[in-house]
């Protein structure tokens, strides 16, 4: 119990900063051009994203936010199978709670999620995310990673 409310409190911290930095977006970039930070390789911009990864599914969003919902069911209800102990299984515990919740309060408040962080080299352009989408990827990294560690026990 007590990782559990250790899990849920950085979750908090890591979701309030996806809230923010949302906000910080939508109040200074919206209906303008994204503000270049790194010419050629970075902008900071504002989308609304009506769908998923890399823009798929637009205009599904409440199927998403269902998915986001039964995702986070099921990563609670099998958490003991699925992180492992120590600090990185805790790591990418709290990442992909505070991100899913992030990119679900967006699609059930908003009916979108704001994105803002854009890469792009010359003429790629990498899709837009935000600090949700951050937390998922690097949630599931460490997961990946870890399953490659033999476990010893």
């Amino acid at each position: 119990m007590r990782r559990f409310l250790a899990i849920f409190a950085a979750a908090a911290n890591l979701l309030l900063a996806d809230a923010v930095v949302k906000e910080i977006a939508s109040g200074l970039w919206k209906n303008a051009a994204p503000c270049e930070v790194i010419p050629g390789f970075f902008n900071l911009a504002y989308v609304e994203n009506r769908g998923c990864a890399w823009g798929m599914l637009q205009g599904h969003v409440w199927p998403l936010a269902v998915f986001g919902m039964v995702a986070l069911a099921f990563l609670l209800w099998k958490r003991k199978e699925i992180f492992p102990l120590g600090k990185f299984g805790f790591i990418a515990e709290v990442l992909i709670y505070a991100g899913i919740v992030g990119n679900l309060i967006d699609r059930v408040w908003r009916g979108y999620v704001i994105d803002m962080f854009d890469f792009y080299l010359g003429s790629s352009h990498f899709p837009c995310f935000n600090l949700a989408d951050s937390y998922i990827c690097i949630s599931a990294s460490i997961l990946i990673l870890c399953s490659f560690v033999k476990r010893t026990s």
